[in-house]
């Protein structure tokens, strides 16, 4: 009896420890400040054995046809590759700044399909992977799994061919545009660090070439069949006075009037 009592007692303070220290702000909640390697390893161990549980029992279809691997690749190309890099693709801010570290699926691949499907399909909680699954049907899911299989056997060259002969972002429904116009997957071979200061979008305006504006641009517009002209201020209306022929004014015109019975003239 003395023993179970000392049992709870330690069960109890160590509750209290938990407690306490979580209480008073002992667990560091930033990114940038790693677990220690005991809490690491309790927290990979849950998450790898709650997904082998969950993925045991799923059935994998037939994988690796050319369709496939294509519309895996251009999904990849446009909701992955920000965390998950691709070939010849250098880190980015994501995946650098996330924790835990997303892995680097270039190379690491899918050697578990199952897996890979249940984690894209799913998400993971507290990670920063989301559950594709919301927007994303098993079909397309499996697509990705089969490119992820071959992604690593890639070389940077052939993994851009192949994401440009894709469908890019499609999956049949709720897809959103990434922000750059470019697929991440092809524009991001470079260095994935665009911060000098501010970094400024170039653009298009309605198809003429790119242009920088000081100020913001007046339309060009007709005047009753006039050549097309740009101007500074709004011109001010022309008028006629008493039958003059139409003229313009640098400043008001007093109204026209007659001076007993003259002819019509200018003021």
């Amino acid at each position: 009896m003395s023993l179970i009592k000392s049992g709870l007692i330690l069960v109890g303070l160590g509750a209290a420890a938990v407690g306490g220290g979580i209480y008073f702000g002992a667990i560091h909640p930033g990114a940038d400040e790693p677990h220690s390697a005991v809490v690491f390893k309790l927290i990979e161990t849950a998450r790898d054995r709650a997904i082998a549980v969950r993925a045991h029992d799923m059935v994998v279809p037939t994988l690796g046809s050319e369709a496939q691997i294509r519309s895996g690749a251009g999904n990849y190309a446009a909701m992955c590759t920000t965390c998950h890099l691709a070939p010849g693709m250098a880190a980015t801010e994501l995946s650098q700044g996330l924790y835990p570290a997303p892995p680097e699926l270039s190379t690491l691949g899918a050697p578990d399909p199952a897996r890979a499907f249940w984690v894209i399909k799913h998400g993971i909680k507290a990670s920063g992977m989301p559950a594709w699954g919301k927007s994303m049907s098993d079909e397309y899911i499996w697509n990705m799994v089969a490119f992820l299989q071959e992604m690593p056997k890639m070389s940077p060259d052939q993994y851009q061919a192949l994401v440009a002969t894709s469908g890019g972002h499609s999956h049949g429904g709720g897809e959103s545009m990434p922000h750059d116009d470019a697929m991440p997957g092809m524009a991001g071979m470079g260095s994935g660090n665009h911060h000098d200061g501010a970094a400024a979008m170039d653009h298009d305006d309605a198809g003429t070439a790119p242009h920088a504006h000081d100020t913001p641009m007046s339309a060009d517009h007709d005047d009753a069949g006039s050549a097309p002209h740009a101007h500074d201020a709004p011109a001010p209306a022309a008028h006629d006075d008493a039958g003059a022929p139409p003229h313009d004014h640098d400043a008001p015109v007093p109204p026209a009037h007659d001076d007993a019975g003259a002819p019509p003239h200018d003021h």
